[in-house]
């Protein structure tokens, strides 16, 4: 095989398993591949320890189409007792992108916020910093979710 029909075959996989992975999404950031939600950190953890955890999947809930890892049998309980208290907002995805009307799945766990008792999950320190500091992203991002929502993912506004 020549390296030319190789890379064409890399090429065209690589584009089905995109196409594929987006036709089965679902709201909730579990990266390009896989069903792991927000890159299998700990939502609860954020609340209650005030840090980003890695969770494990002994520790592990279904949830919008997606599993949820967390840090502890507790968490999981929390978590599963109110959902919509711990969840990121946008699913999430990086809530500074979606001020701006487009979406990441790409999020640092380091970088997240909780504001008014919301998590927001970004991409950088940069862009957790900007939802604080730049007037009106939060406002933004609200405004710009349920477009970004509809165009992404079909949902209903």
């Amino acid at each position: 095989m020549t390296i030319r029909k190789f890379t064409a075959r890399r090429m065209a996989l690589a584009t089905l398993l995109v196409a594929g992975s987006a036709s089965a999404a679902t709201e909730i950031n579990t990266g390009y591949f896989g069903d792991v939600a927000i890159r299998g950190y700990d939502p609860v953890a954020y609340f209650t320890l005030q840090r980003p955890e890695k969770g494990s999947p002994e520790h592990a809930v279904e949830w919008l189409g997606a599993t949820w890892h967390f840090a502890s049998e507790e968490h999981r309980r929390l978590f599963s007792g109110d959902p919509v208290r711990y969840a990121p907002q946008y699913g999430g995805h990086c809530a500074d992108g979606v001020a701006y009307g487009d979406l990441s799945r790409n999020i640092d766990p380091a970088a997240w916020r909780i504001i008014d008792g919301r998590l927001y999950l970004n991409y950088d320190q940069g862009a957790a910093a900007e939802l604080v500091e730049l007037g009106g992203q939060l406002d933004k991002a609200e405004a710009n979710w349920p477009k970004v929502r509809q165009r992404l993912f079909g949902a209903a506004e």
